[in-house]
């Protein structure tokens, strides 16, 4: 019996990896080609275009997506997936080809960058499923909804992205970001705020406060390296206030995994977070996968499992073909 062809809706962002998505994609088409995938495809043009172009492509009857770009572009495409109400998120299936300079959230599944590796995943990988966090924030014109993947973080770590962002740049590579991280210690202020989770409230004046599906964001940092994309938990991280010099001296522990050790980290897992702000505090800013999007009040969310996605074969799967 034959089997159907799969047809692929590719989202690309040209701008990603700095213009590399737009330099490969003649080269990624005609591989595509050669290896018989059918596709057609659609380019963004501003800021969230892929969200809405996935939505459309989805509202058409598509049900197989490719988003080409870096943790931006993949933020934007599952936000499509889970903005639009046609159908069930678990009845699209996810690729994304890596074309960035972080590339976080492949970390986590394993997901090639090279292109010859990753046209083999596409054909022979396997389905997964993840879990997908949401998160409800204010903006100046009201309350917002976004979804994440990966990794969203508050305090320090929203304030490092929104400076760059007034700075009209994008996140620049993990080393030149690890020197802005450090840059701005000496220009942010602490504010006070109230973390409710597993019934309990604490108030501090926290460094930062990290929530993560996935382990890694910022180019290989791991705010959040108790995260586990399938277990039903946000990972939570929050600490209190630090030095200067303390954050300095413990850079390491940003990349080998061993924050949690530090005495004034907490690491745990949770279902639900509010953050909220103190009466004459500073709101407390929010950013997700390297995006601004706005601060406190905020709340924190999970849907378990609902994210279907390509990644490649473990070693006991081999012989699976999703793709024909």
């Amino acid at each position: 019996m034959q089997t159907q062809i799969t047809h692929w809706y590719i989202i690309v962002n040209p701008a990603a990896g700095k213009g590399k998505a737009a330099r490969l994609w003649p080269q990624i088409a005609q591989l595509l080609t050669q290896e018989g995938i059918a596709f057609e495809v659609a380019f963004t043009q501003q800021h969230r275009h892929a969200t809405e172009l996935a939505m459309q492509a989805i509202a058409q009857g598509h049900r197989h997506l490719i988003g080409v770009g870096g943790d931006g572009t993949n933020n934007e495409v599952i936000n499509g997936i889970f903005q639009q109400q046609s159908v069930p998120s678990t009845d699209i299936l996810y690729a994304l080809l890596p074309i960035g300079t972080g590339n976080d959230w492949i970390k986590t599944h394993g997901i090639p960058k090279k292109l010859h590796a990753w046209l083999a995943m596409l054909k022979t990988g396997q389905i997964d499923y993840q879990d997908i966090g949401w998160v409800e924030y204010q903006q100046e014109a009201g309350r917002r909804k976004h979804f994440f993947a990966n990794v969203a973080g508050m305090a320090y770590d929203a304030f490092v992205v929104h400076h760059v962002e007034r700075a009209k740049s994008s996140l620049p590579s993990k080393f030149i970001y690890l020197w802005v991280v450090l840059r701005c210690l000496w220009l942010y202020q602490l504010c006070r705020a109230r973390l409710i989770f597993n019934d309990q409230s604490v108030e501090d004046h926290f460094y930062t406060i990290n929530v993560g599906i996935c382990k890694y964001s910022g180019g290989g940092m791991q705010f959040v390296p108790h995260a586990s994309p399938k277990d039903g938990h946000l990972a939570l991280t929050y600490v209190g206030p630090l030095s200067k010099w303390e954050v300095i001296k413990n850079t390491y522990r940003f990349y080998n995994g061993s924050l949690g050790a530090h005495p004034k980290v907490r690491t745990l897992q949770v279902q639900s977070l509010e953050v909220q702000s103190l009466a004459n505090q500073t709101p407390t800013l929010l950013e997700v996968d390297g995006e601004y999007l706005g601060h406190t009040p905020v709340t924190f969310g999970i849907l378990a499992g609902a994210l279907r996605f390509i990644c490649p074969c473990k070693a006991e799967d081999r012989k699976v073909t999703i793709v024909t």
